[in-house]
């Protein structure tokens, strides 16, 4: 009897050693559960925060804001010099730029989107999309609103340039600096020895930053090289561009360059048919750039220029290219075609290593290159007959020398001090029987980040 008490008290404790065992085993598997469903979340969490952090490196956020004081030798003078001043003021405060620039770069696409907010209001400055191709890293397609391919100044940017506004030529020809539409960039990777040379070829609506107008698209092409020495202490490059557009004509009325009556004096003469109304005018310009940078003992010395001529549409009282020209509520204007060149030089010094640095600009535009100012008249008298030229204010040369101060305070802020040396030429053309006083001196402070 003792040995089945003892055989039945050995089963019950096994039992209960299994019972106790199995639930431990069992809460174990529990347990190791709910951590691998923890690891597995930190893991997703993990690879979430990664993404994050991948999208975050691609996206960049920049800008600059350019606050201002301006004073100008008269009241209410047309200029170039950030736009006209207002009827009653020689001086102004303004924020002159407001820049704001999101960008998004992936391997092979870029998004880009910059407004401009100042105290006129907001406006667009870029909105494109760039794809680069993945074989053979050599082509890249952009499409939306960006700079237009011609030159160096237009795509030089405000931030950097060393005097407070880009050229007269650039500021007649292409207003506005970008357009709308297509462009195609042709330039070897990286590896490669020929990343130097760059090919940009443009198809844009030729309006600027603004809504079509008419089913015409102007052509670019802009083919620039670009060197530099081993030791980093010389720099060249060298450019040429094309533009090859078209100018709606609004009326019939369609005004070339010709020898009047009396067979001597150049002047204006209209040619009517019928079939120039909601033709195109011929829009076409050449251009051709070099920069040249030294750093040597008394620091950084770059030269730049650039040169372009052509054939410019325009109105009777102006020789701007269209922007929003034509949309509804505006004038109407006869065409006028006029032969122009200009362009501008740079010379730029730094000191030493300083933050300091000083350039000197001297920029041109003759928007009619076929007269001198002592060349034209308002009229002239044939057999007792007046007969106007047709001859205004937009076929008068400007030259302006640009003298200059940049201080680097800090790696984000810089000071700029300009004086605009305005001279034009002198006509027997009401308003320009001599100079005009529309010199402009610029105090500005700039902020970048």
């Amino acid at each position: 009897m003792k040995q089945n008490y003892t055989k039945n008290l050995l089963r019950i404790s096994f039992l209960f050693f299994f019972l106790f065992a199995g639930k431990f085993i069992f809460a174990q598997d529990d347990a190791d559960a709910k951590i691998k469903k923890s690891a597995d979340t930190l893991n997703t969490k993990i690879e979430n925060l990664k993404d994050e952090v991948g999208f975050l490196k691609k996206l960049r956020i920049s800008g600059y804001i350019q606050p201002q004081w301006q004073i100008a030798d008269t009241s209410g003078i047309s200029s170039f010099a950030g736009g006209n001043f207002l009827k009653y003021s020689d001086n102004r405060f303004s924020v002159r730029r407001g820049r704001v620039k999101v960008a998004y770069e992936g391997e092979y696409s870029q998004f880009v989107i910059q407004i401009d907010a100042t105290e006129r209001g907001v406006a667009l400055k870029d909105a494109y999309l760039s794809l680069k191709d993945p074989w053979l890293h050599t082509f890249t397609l952009t499409g939306g609103v960006f700079n237009r391919p011609f030159g160096f100044e237009i795509a030089y940017s405000s931030s950097l340039r060393e005097s407070p506004e880009r050229a007269r030529v650039n500021q007649t020809l292409f207003p506005n600096e970008r357009d709308l539409g297509a462009m195609l960039t042709i330039q070897p990777r990286k590896e490669s020895r020929y990343n130097f040379i760059k090919l940009d070829l443009g198809l844009i609506a030729g309006n600027a930053i603004a809504p079509e107008i008419d089913s015409h698209k102007d052509f670019l092409a802009h083919l620039t090289v670009n060197r530099t020495t081993k030791n980093e202490k010389f720099k060249y490059g060298l450019g040429v561009s094309y533009y090859n557009g078209g100018y709606y004509h609004e009326t019939k009325k369609v005004y070339s360059m010709a020898t009047l009556a009396d067979g001597m004096t150049q002047g204006y003469t209209v040619d009517s048919t019928e079939s120039n109304l909601g033709a195109f005018a011929k829009r076409e310009y050449f251009g051709a750039e070099a920069q040249l940078s030294i750093d040597w003992f008394p620091g950084i010395t770059t030269l730049r220029g650039e040169y372009i001529w052509g054939m410019q549409p325009g109105s009777p009282s102006s020789n701007i290219s269209p922007s929003s020209r034509a949309l509804p509520g505006l004038t109407i204007t006869d065409t006028y075609n006029r032969p122009v060149s200009g362009g501008y030089v740079y010379f730029i010094q730094n000191i030493g290593q300083s933050r300091h640095s000083f350039v000197i600009k001297y920029d041109w535009f003759d928007p009619n290159t076929d007269l001198k100012g002592d060349e034209m008249k308002s009229s002239i008298t044939v057999n007792e007959k007046e007969i106007k030229t047709n001859l205004s204010g937009a076929d008068i040369m400007y030259t302006t020398w640009g003298f200059g101060y940049n201080l680097r305070l800090t790696a984000n802020v810089k000071l700029m001090a300009y004086y605009d040396l305005v001279k034009n030429e002198t006509a027997a053309i009401k308003g320009y029987g001599k100079d005009l006083k529309d010199n402009v001196f610029t105090l500005r402070l700039q902020f970048k980040f």
